[in-house]
C-alpha cells in the first residue's frame, strides 16, 4: 500500500524497531505540519492509507474530498480531529485501536515530573541560580500532602502508583460512575466537588476529550484552590474552560500552573503569557512523546494497516464502510 505518515515532526518513527513492521509497504513519511488544504492535497494525492500522528492533523470532508485513492486511515486512541461521517460517506475506514487496558506510562511519569519540578520549583531555581542568584523560596516536601486526581482512569491510576510511593494521599474524583468505581476500588474519593478543589494541594486532570468534557474545569474551580496549590494538565487543553487559566493567574488561585497542553498546538508565539508567567511551568505536549511509548502506539497503527491489507481489518470504527464495500 502507499502510505502517507503525518507530523513526525523529528522523523522519530524511521529510528524505531516497530518501523519495520511497514517493509513491504510503499512508505512516505512528513516531517512538518501544515493544514493547508492545497499543500495536503498535493503530497497525499496518491495516499491509500494515512497515518495520522496522534490529533496534530484535522481530516476534513474538504481534504477527503481531494484523496482520491485513499481508503485507509489508521491513528491511535480518540478521534475528534477525524470527520468520521465524511470518511463513512467517502468509503474510507478509519482504524483507532482504544489502548483498552493500556495506561501511558510516559504521560504517566510527566505529570508526575510536572507534579515534582512544581512543589520544588525546579524551573525557577534553575534559572534564578544562572542570573547568579542563589536560592529562591522553599519548596514543598510532597509527603503527607494530598493529590487530587480528576478522572478514575488508566492514566490517573498509574500517578496514583507513583503518588503514594511518594507518601501523597490520593483523593478522586469524576463522573458519577467513575466515582463509583474509585468507592468500590476501596479508593478515597472526596465529599463534593468543591471540597476536591478546596483541599487538593495538587490536582491533575486525566479525562478523554469529548464533546462533552469540553470545559469540564471551570474558573470557579480553579479559583476555589489553595494559593499554595498546583494545577497539572497534561490531558488536553480544552477540557478547561476558556479563560480560566488566566484567571487563575490573575487571581492567584491556584498558586502555582503546571502545563503540558495548550489551545493552539504547536505553540510557537515567544511572546504568549501564559508560558512566560512566573508562577507556570510550561512543556510542549510531551506527555507521550518518548521513544518507547512512541513505538509502542504506533505498532498499533501498523499492524492496522496490515490486518485492511490482509482482509482481516481490526479496530474499525466505521465497520459499515468494509462491510459494504
Amino acid at each position: 500500500m502507499k502510505i502517507h505518515i503525518l507530523d513526525d515532526w523529528f522523523d522519530t518513527l524511521r529510528t524505531l524497531p516497530g518501523f519495520a513492521r511497514l517493509q513491504g509497504h510503499d512508505v512516505t513519511v512528513w516531517n512538518d505540519h501544515t493544514e493547508d488544504l492545497d499543500v495536503l492535497a498535493q503530497r497525499l494525492h496518491d495516499a491509500e492509507a494515512l497515518v495520522l500522528f496522534r490529533e496534530r492533523t484535522p481530516v476534513t470532508a474538504a481534504l477527503l474530498d481531494r484523496l482520491g485513492p485513499l481508503k485507509l486511515i489508521s491513528q491511535r486512541g480518540v478521534y475528534p480531529h477525524v470527520d468520521v461521517a465524511a470518511c463513512t460517506a467517502r468509503d474510507v475506514l478509519l482504524c483507532s485501536n482504544m489502548s483498552a487496558g493500556k495506561p501511558s506510562i510516559a504521560a504517566a511519569e510527566l505529570t508526575f515530573a510536572l507534579i515534582l519540578a512544581s512543589a520544588r520549583q525546579i524551573p525557577q531555581q534553575m534559572a534564578s541560580l544562572r542570573a547568579g542568584n542563589w536560592q529562591m523560596a522553599p519548596g514543598q516536601t510532597l509527603k503527607g500532602r494530598v493529590l487530587g486526581l480528576y478522572g478514575y482512569g488508566k492514566i490517573g491510576k498509574q500517578v496514583a502508583q507513583f503518588a503514594q510511593a511518594f507518601g501523597m494521599k490520593v483523593v478522586w474524583w469524576g463522573s458519577d460512575e467513575g466515582r463509583a468505581r474509585a468507592r468500590a476500588d476501596g479508593q478515597t474519593v472526596a465529599e463534593s466537588r468543591q471540597a476536591f478543589f478546596e483541599t487538593s494541594d495538587f490536582v491533575s486532570i486525566h479525562v478523554r476529550m469529548t464533546p462533552q468534557t469540553r470545559g469540564l474545569v471551570t474558573t470557579a474551580d480553579l479559583l476555589v484552590m489553595k494559593p499554595t496549590a498546583t494545577f497539572v494538565n497534561t490531558s488536553r487543553s480544552g477540557l478547561v474552560e476558556a479563560g480560566a487559566i488566566q484567571s487563575a493567574l490573575q487571581q492567584g488561585r491556584p498558586g502555582r500552573l503546571a502545563l503540558d497542553v495548550f489551545d493552539v498546538e504547536p505553540l510557537t508565539d515567544r511572546n504568549d503569557p501564559v508560558i512566560h508567567h512566573p508562577n507556570v511551568i510550561a512543556t510542549p505536549h510531551i506527555g507521550f512523546v518518548t521513544e518507547d511509548e512512541l513505538d509502542m502506539q504506533f505498532c498499533d497503527i501498523y499492524d492496522q494497516i496490515n490486518a485492511y491489507a490482509e482482509g482481516a481489518p481490526i479496530h474499525m470504527i466505521n465497520p459499515e464502510v468494509w462491510t459494504g464495500g
